[in-house]
């Protein structure tokens, strides 16, 4: 049957109406959109603007306090953070939102691990951060603001967090082992060399406390090792050398070495038995970026407070940390690039490492006394302020390539695990690891 209104007089004045309202609605949405802050970015703008900015798990900014500041010096603004909690779901989106030219925040976190292949793919649809007005190249350290930098001079991102590996440790289990609790006697047992490290675990071992073992998992000791190196899976030239790369070479050999003594609790990182070995004290070690001590703290609970410790780390490397860029098809991009500059300021940086334990990537903010003085009262009071800024001065100029984090993660999610976990021969895992890279890079 069909509807009277469909035709005749019936259908003629539904038209009517219907017109009448797409005229008030668009009518509306134009209003609603200058309210919004269309006019806000604009000098003699009115109404309000709503800045959004994507990122992935937790960047800490607003835990911190950070965009409530923002808003209380800034009337007009509003800041809506949109948060998808795994790297590995939020770049392909990313991704496909730039291509797009749609879809985008008015600002984008971006991770080191993709930050080259952005730099070097899609920097043309990022505004160029380095010319914006209050950022100071210098501010940053070197290694970081390379890292952002596309060939032709542009950067597309500015540095929030680094991630300056440390050692984590538990002092009873140590004591227990026969070996020194003092922070500074235990990073002489390792200094200079992750292969210090491993005689450390060979010397726990021999009189490790019944259930425990040295380490969590070879591919956090790979991580450690391999991000000390300025050249990995890449040279200074772009090509890849993963295949001969004396950094993977060596971090590889180490992390074998750890399976073959015993010395891991052949655990895998992030995942659920990992979270548990935490509460049980399986493991007395752990390489320890500063975003680490929140989830020792969380997964150790209050049984592990002043049981664990940090040490300097053998070698200084880099494990982790992140940028934020403007995308040039930002909606509100004169107030997102404002937000970005005053989010990634020096005394904005120190603020996050009081509160959230982000190392800045602005040594002007090692000074300052959130950062120069902080101590950890559930790690028996470590002086992780002086312990990370030390290692972040130290670390080399690494070198990226666009597919370092798929060739990391071919070691550390598949080589490594099949020597580890399945038992298999080290050559196996290697050719695994290498056969994985050879389908990622050819596809």
């Amino acid at each position: 049957m069909t509807p009277a209104w469909s035709s005749g007089p019936f259908r003629r004045r539904a038209l009517l109406l219907l017109a009448a309202a797409a005229l008030v609605l668009v009518v509306s949405l134009l209003d609603g959109c200058a309210r919004d802050g269309g006019d806000a970015d604009r000098p003699g703008g009115s109404g309000r603007t709503t800045v959004t900015i994507g990122t992935f798990g937790v960047f800490g900014c607003k835990q911190a306090g950070l965009y409530e500041e923002y808003e209380r010096l800034h009337p007009g603004v509003t800041i809506r953070e949109s948060v998808i909690e795994r790297n590995d779901a939020y770049y392909p989106q990313l991704l496909t939102h730039l291509a797009a030219g749609s879809g985008l925040a008015d600002i984008q976190a971006m991770e080191v691990g993709n930050i080259h292949q952005v730099a070097a793919a899609q920097g043309d649809l990022f505004v160029d951060l380095g010319r914006a007005k209050g950022v100071r190249r210098r501010d940053w350290l070197p290694w970081k603001w390379a890292q952002a930098t596309t060939r032709d001079g542009r950067t597309i991102g500015l540095g929030t967090d680094i991630g300056p590996i440390a050692v984590c440790y538990r002092k009873d289990l140590f004591r227990r082992a026969g070996l020194p609790t003092d922070r500074e006697a235990v990073g002489r047992l390792w200094a200079g060399d992750w292969q210090r490290y491993i005689d450390t675990g060979r010397a726990y071992t021999r009189r490790a406390p019944a259930g425990t073992v040295f380490t969590d998992s070879a591919a956090g000791l790979y991580n450690a090792s391999v991000h000390g190196y300025a050249e990995r899976y890449y040279d200074r030239r772009g090509r890849p050398v993963y295949a001969n790369s004396p950094a993977v070479r060596t971090s590889w050999d180490l992390a074998v070495q750890a399976v073959r003594a015993g010395l891991t609790a052949r655990l895998k990182q992030f995942e659920k038995p990992w979270d548990q070995a935490y509460a049980n004290g399986r493991f007395a070690t752990v390489a320890c970026p500063p975003w680490m001590l929140g989830y020792i703290k969380e997964k150790s609970g209050a049984a592990g407070r002043d049981k664990w410790d940090v040490a300097t780390a053998p070698r200084p490397a880099n494990w982790g940390g992140s940028f934020i860029g403007v995308p040039k098809a930002a909606r509100h991009r004169a107030a997102a690039i404002e937000l970005a500059v005053w989010l990634t300021a020096p005394a904005q940086q120190a603020r996050l490492f009081e509160r959230q334990a982000g190392v800045p990537s602005t040594p002007a903010s090692y000074a300052m006394p959130q950062v120069r003085d902080a101590r950890n009262a559930y790690f028996g009071n470590a002086p992780i302020g002086a312990i990370f800024t030390t290692a972040a001065r130290s670390i080399p100029l690494l070198v990226h390539g666009p597919m370092e984090a798929q060739m990391g993660t071919a070691f550390t999610d598949v080589g490594i695990p099949q020597v580890e976990q399945q038992g298999r021969p080290a050559r196996a895992g290697w050719r695994a690891a290498q056969k994985e890279i050879e389908n990622a890079v050819d596809g």
